[in-house]
């Protein structure tokens, strides 16, 4: 062998070692060093984590609050165009339904202040007759289907009324007051 082949495998010899020895020299600072290393690997991943999280908070939020104002936009339309479909079929709205309720039961309690009112006979007192006199909203003498206190003939206290006269009425506000 030859002084020149004999250099270059020492000098490959030398390399190796030097690349085994820096492999050695690696692996010995990963043991002195991997602990520190791994606690700020660890440490770095935390606050990635967090700055992640909260960024993943804020778009959920962000895209729950736009799905939120899409919905109730659609909702309104919806609402809308329901509400419309109904009127033109003649539905009432509940506030028309609401007006309606209240009138009706307005009306009723006039037609309920304009039905006749049952009074005593005046000027009974005493007697055997006490049938009472019935007058209608207008003040005439209702006919019961009886003969009534004064022979069906009578207005208060025994006062014959006849047709065209004036006759004593009620006042409807307190049916206790006659007027003449």
């Amino acid at each position: 062998m030859n002084d020149s082949t004999k250099n270059l495998q020492d000098e490959l010899k030398d390399s190796a070692h030097r690349v085994w020895l820096a492999g050695l020299g690696a692996l010995a600072a990963a043991g002195e060093e991997g602990t520190k290393m791994f606690d700020r690997l660890v440490d770095r991943g935390r606050d990635y984590e967090t700055r992640g999280r909260d960024e993943a908070r804020k778009q959920y939020e962000g895209a729950r609050a736009s799905t939120d104002d899409i919905l109730k936009t659609w909702s309104d339309k919806l609402d809308e165009s329901v509400t419309k479909a109904l009127h033109r079929m003649g539905v009432p709205s509940r506030d028309e339904i609401h007006n309606l309720t209240r009138r009706v039961e307005e009306l009723n309690a006039k037609v309920e202040m304009l039905k006749p009112r049952v009074t005593p006979a005046a000027g009974t007192a005493g007697t055997a007759d006490t049938s009472p006199i019935v007058l209608t909203a207008s003040g005439e003498r209702a006919d019961l289907g009886g003969t009534g206190g004064t022979g069906g003939t009578g207005g208060i206290g025994g006062t014959p009324v006849t047709p065209g006269s004036t006759a004593p009425t009620l006042d409807m506000t307190d049916p206790s007051k006659i007027i003449a």
